[in-house]
């Protein structure tokens, strides 16, 4: 037995496809079924149904599938600590971004990181928050740029700053400043369901839905749902962020709240035994030097529960 069979399984049960495993490992097929056959042979245990199409573990292969992560996690755990011994910054890191985040943040502080940082590799991907904590848990993520409170004792959260929540409407108001009662709940466009801003928004709201609404739409995408604001199709709420990016005519329709400004907490979510805090606090350091100043205050603010 060795890591790179377990990496394998692991590789298989992530992919549920023998091919697509391979790929991911950058070796042949046969090469990784032969390895993974030799482990099931040394076990006595078939790991895998081929049988089922996506293959699926067996009971058994359930139990080599959890040992091999605690296995590889603390081989892991291991490089990081020699790792931390040395002078320079280096390694990999893997991170998970929530979708109405990503677009609005990580080119803020990616080319700096990457400059200031040769050594480190960066791997970035979107996922949904429930997806990012299942990866996190899994060892497939590092760490996740989310937003909290989380409310889970597997997770560590380390709070960022915290981003106020603005108006996108088609309506004009007559008053520079809202309160969350000026806005029409019926008139509100929704993310899809998985959107941790869809609950923030309803809880801002105290959003109550009419089965009777003549526009019920509900997108992946915060950009889908300013283009319908613009077509004066109701309103959203966005992130400031977001809304930096807007032209002069698209920001005439932003709203800021009355204070207390509801802010959502952005924060970096980790397993709770993860170790590569030097490459953590360097990234928490790009970043937040990306953001505005005013962002890592909570003064005059309320933070939006998921």
């Amino acid at each position: 037995m060795n890591l790179q069979q377990l990496e394998y399984v692991l590789a298989v049960e992530r992919h549920r496809h023998f091919a697509k495993a391979a790929g991911s490992c950058h070796v042949t097929q046969p090469t990784l079924s032969m390895m993974i056959r030799k482990l099931e042979e040394e076990l006595g245990i078939k790991i895998f149904d081929r049988s089922k199409q996506p293959v699926m573990l067996t009971p058994a292969g359930e139990l080599i599938a959890e040992q091999a992560r605690r296995i590889l996690f603390e081989v892991s755990r291991l490089h990081d600590l020699l790792r931390q011994q040395k002078d320079s910054l280096t390694g990999e890191l893997r991170v998970g971004i929530i979708p109405t985040l990503a677009p609005y943040l990580v080119h803020r502080f990616i080319n700096r990181f990457l400059e200031k940082y040769p050594g480190v590799h960066l791997s970035v991907s979107e996922h949904t928050t429930s997806s990012i904590l299942k990866r996190l848990k899994k060892n497939q993520l590092d760490l996740g740029i989310l937003v909290s409170p989380l409310n889970d004792p597997a997770v560590r959260e380390m709070p960022l700053f915290y981003e106020p929540l603005l108006v996108y409407s088609c309506h004009s108001y007559g008053k520079a400043y809202l309160k969350p009662e000026d806005l029409d709940p019926e008139e509100l466009l929704l993310l899809e369901e998985g959107h941790c801003l869809r609950s923030q928004i309803m809880n801002i709201c105290e959003l109550r839905r009419r089965s009777d609404k003549r526009l019920s739409y509900q997108s992946g995408s915060l950009e889908t749902l300013m283009r319908l604001v613009g077509m004066g199709q109701g309103i959203t709420i966005l992130p400031a962020l977001a809304v930096e990016s807007l032209d002069p005519d698209q920001r005439q329709r932003v709203w800021p709240f009355q204070t207390p400004v509801p802010v959502r907490e952005v924060s970096f979510a980790t397993h709770r035994n993860f170790l590569k805090n030097d490459l953590i606090e360097a990234l928490k350091e790009e970043i937040l030097a990306a953001v505005p100043a005013e962002f890592r205050q909570r003064s005059g603010t309320v933070r939006i529960e998921l």
